[in-house]
């Protein structure tokens, strides 16, 4: 018997590399083959995106914009400094 399906949260953090956003795209792509997970979201300035529940529903993005993502160097979700009290 399969259970409720869950969400998935991924962030980016640290700086921009030539990789960072291939392996959000490689998440992404991993996470909605599971079956028991429903969506997934990315946390926009990473921890700051949760709390602020400022997300992106990565699941809808095309495969053209996670295409053009994989030869992106940058950090597609953006990143932030912040110290969680």
């Amino acid at each position: 018997m399969m259970g409720r399906k869950r969400n998935a949260v991924v962030g980016q953090s640290g700086g921009p590399t030539a990789v960072i956003n291939n392996s959000l795209v490689g998440v992404n792509h991993e996470a909605l083959q599971h079956e028991k997970i429903g969506q997934i979201y990315g946390m926009l300035r990473g921890i700051k995106g949760v709390l602020d529940e400022d997300l992106v529903d990565l699941g809808r993005e095309s495969s053209q914009t996670l295409e053009m993502l994989c030869v992106t160097p940058s950090l597609a979700l953006g990143t932030v400094r912040y110290k969680v009290t």
